[in-house]
Formats: structure tokens, sequence, C-alpha cells
């Protein structure tokens, strides 16, 4: 575990985040006069911490996100549950404090997702709640290479299920009530759509496990097979589920490409490569967390206390 309060504040560090510390100018100003550094840094090394700046709330963080990456994007295709506080910013993942939530890479099941992640601590939880960050580099590397390959070849697949009674409703997933435009949605996006009775839909995209980040060609582990497998779930919750519903039937599940099922224990291997390269660190008040998300992947710890922490993303970018 990396623990910041000892790292160096300049981007030659190696840990991860790299903390960034005022010097004198507030950050948006900091942000203009080190741009391109600061940007190359996070390429490199998969996360800045800005820590000790007046950010000023969400306006000010809204700043730092123009300032850093341009316009904050839209949340579309939604696989977890948030609430927007203004504008392009929206509350982390509105999932019980004493669930985690398991290392992913930000929509990558969908055919295009952002590049950069922000996340503004606006109240610390009392205790644990970090966002640990493990660079998917890594954790490719940690990965048996049959296990790889067998990914590579047949690429995995996301289920989801859109209960009429159960779960998530499609309408508020794809933002939409007309079939028609989810239907074209589904189209654009790779997605194979079937409509299930009066108010249910199924779902199926097939993606790639592995890719390269645009201007490097060092593979990484960027999917979210595990994230959405049933097995990642709590045992309880998990058995409660293929309790009530048969595989292909389940709010969401992952299969290889193919429709194939995908061995518990690769499952497990692939779970413990992400937690072997996994690092955390606890917020501060006003900490604005900065991830590349095709070098990071991110997660969240339980928690105790109240943890509000606002979130952005920016810089779409599409399939390779």
């Amino acid at each position: 575990m990396t623990n910041l309060e000892t790292s160096a504040s300049s981007l030659e560090s190696t840990a991860l985040p790299l903390l960034v510390e005022p010097d004198g100018r507030g950050i948006t100003d900091l942000i203009a006069e080190r741009r391109a550094e600061l940007r190359a840094g996070l390429a490199e090394r998969g996360a800045l911490l800005f820590r000790g700046f007046d950010i000023g709330g969400v306006d000010g963080f809204d700043a730092v996100v123009r300032a850093l990456s341009g316009e904050p994007l839209l949340y579309t295709e939604r696989s977890s549950p948030r609430s927007t506080i203004k504008g392009r910013v929206y509350t982390s993942t509105d999932y019980p404090p004493d669930e985690e939530i398991f290392l992913h890479n930000e929509n990558s099941y969908q055919a295009a997702w952002p590049l950069t992640l922000f996340f503004y601590c606006v109240e610390p939880p009392t205790s644990l709640g970090a966002t640990p960050l493990a660079d998917i580099r890594e954790v490719y590397r940690l990965i048996d290479p049959q296990v790889r390959r067998e990914f590579e070849q047949r690429g995995w697949m996301l289920v989801r299920n859109f209960h009429a009674d159960f779960g998530a409703a499609w309408q508020d997933t794809f933002n939409t009530t007309s079939r028609e435009e989810v239907e074209e949605y589904c189209s654009r996006n790779g997605i194979l759509c079937q409509w299930q009775g009066k108010e249910g839909l199924r779902t199926r995209a097939v993606r790639r496990a592995v890719h390269v980040r645009p201007g490097d060609d060092v593979p990484r582990w960027f999917n979210h097979l595990t994230f959405f497998n049933v097995s990642t779930l709590p045992a309880d919750l998990s058995e409660g589920l293929r309790a009530m519903f048969a595989p292909e039937e389940l709010p969401t599940n992952t299969f290889y490409g193919d429709g194939g099922e995908i061995p518990a224990e690769v499952l497990d291997h692939i779970r413990g490569a992400y937690r072997r390269a996994t690092t955390r660190f606890d917020y501060h008040r006003d900490d604005v967390l900065v991830v590349d998300n095709m070098t990071a992947a991110h997660g969240r710890e339980p928690f105790t206390g109240p943890r509000k922490i606002a979130v952005a993303m920016a810089e779409p970018h599409g399939s390779e």
C-alpha cells in the first residue's frame, strides 16, 4: 500500500497516484502553467492527486476538469446508480456504504469511454472509503499468459437483462422511453438488443479484453469482465441472484465472447491479479484525484461516515 503522506510532490515520483501540492498558485493557474507536464505524468503513471488546494466547491471542481481535460462528458449507457450534482458533475456510485465496488475501468464495456476521470472529495469518510487504484499494465502482466490468450482470441461478452419488476430499468440506463432510440443506440454501438415481453430487454455486447492506449503500444487489461460477473458480488447476493435467475437471465453477467462460461478458477485468478496490483490512500477534504482510465483501474472500499465524492469524466475515446 502507498502512503501519500510520505510521497514526494514531484512528478518524478513513482507512486500511484502522484502527489501534486500547492506552490503558491491556485490550482487552475498551476494547471495552466504545468499542463503538458501534468498530462504526460498522468498518462505515464496513471493518476494524479491534487492535495492542499482550495478547490472552491463543485464549480471550482468543474473548472479543474476543464483546465486539464476540456469539457466534461455526459454519463450514458449507465450501469450504476448516480445522481447529478450540477451540470456534468455527478455523485460517485450510490451503493450502500458497507459494499465494496470492485476494480474496473470506466465504461470499458462500451464502444467508447472517457480517457480521464476526476474524483473530488467534498467530505471524507470517517474510515476507509478509499478509491483504490491498480495499474492495468501490471494487471496484464500478472495474469497467466494462457488466460490472456484465451480472452484475446475469444473476447468477452456482457449480457444485461432489464426485467420489468427487478433491478435497473432500461429507460433509466438509456435515458429514453423510446424503443426505437434504444435500438438505434445499440446498432451504433455494437450491441445486440432483444425485447423480452412488454417491458423487458436483453442486451449483449462483445468487447476486447486487452487494449492499448493512444500513443502507447503497451498492452492493458481493460475490461469489465470480472466486475460484471455474478461471482464477484458478495457471496450472499451472488447466491440469491443465481437462485432467482438462470445465468443468461441475470441482471448482469459475463461470458467469453462466443458465449462460453468463464471458469470460476479463471475469474478467481484475474481478481487476484487486480488485488496484487492495488494501491490505496485515504481521502482528505478538497482532494482532487485524476485517473487515466486506460492506465489505472479504480474501485471503492466500504466506509463509515458521510463520504461525499463528486465525479466527472472527460476526453472521449473510441475502440481502436
